[in-house]
């Protein structure tokens, strides 16, 4: 005798139900893939797939690096497992400066990088953090050097009337131009792929 009953009395099909139960087990066993696949996150340039996808989905051609115009893309090391000869930001070094065109993105063969629909509307590199018992500012220095830099303007970073940075989250794309300028030792930012958050 049947324990459950399907059809027309709201308990869905056994398809229905089979479905669920093998997506969610798809989804627990992705996650756990990513564990052990995706050992070190990066900051992937404009338009990136989800770590794994764009791991899969990119072909290690160069043409996003060879066509950034600040020279912000650099390859992983061939020591970087999977992630070797992939594309990634190192802020630190050179960041992306937020090219409205995103030619990068655009230049992709493959749909690992795709240009978003809104543009940098929305978009996040990374997510970005400011720290501000490291700045300077707060030891009565005076410094605009972070907003200042910022491609995005006033609406990502500013400065209040005491002469403090204000990071707005909702406007900030994370593209790391105010960490590389920071003159703060240690930096008074943070900056991570935005899917580690």
């Amino acid at each position: 005798m049947a324990l459950f009953r399907f059809g027309r009395f709201g308990h869905g099909t056994r398809r229905e139900l089979v479905r669920d139960a093998v997506g969610e087990w798809v989804d627990r066993a992705m996650a756990r893939a990513e564990k052990r696949v995706v050992t070190q996150r990066y900051l992937r340039p404009p338009g990136a797939l989800p770590e794994i996808e764009f791991l899969a989905a990119c072909t290690r051609c160069s043409a996003c690096v060879d066509v950034c115009p600040p020279k912000a893309i650099v390859k992983v090391a061939a020591t970087g497992g999977l992630a070797a000869g992939t594309p990634y930001l190192h802020p630190l070094q050179q960041p992306c400066v937020a090219c409205p065109d995103m030619p990068c993105a655009a230049a992709c063969p493959t749909d690992a990088l795709t240009l978003p629909e809104y543009g940098w509307e929305g978009h996040r590199l990374g997510v970005l953090e400011f720290l501000p018992e490291r700045c300077i500012t707060y030891r009565g220095i005076s410094c605009t050097v972070c907003a200042a830099a910022c491609p995005i303007g006033e609406s990502a970073l500013g400065m209040d009337d005491a002469g403090h940075p204000v990071l707005r989250i909702e406007g900030c794309v994370g593209c790391g131009v105010c960490l590389n300028a920071c003159v703060s030792t240690p930096k008074s930012f943070t900056l991570t792929p935005a899917e580690d958050r």
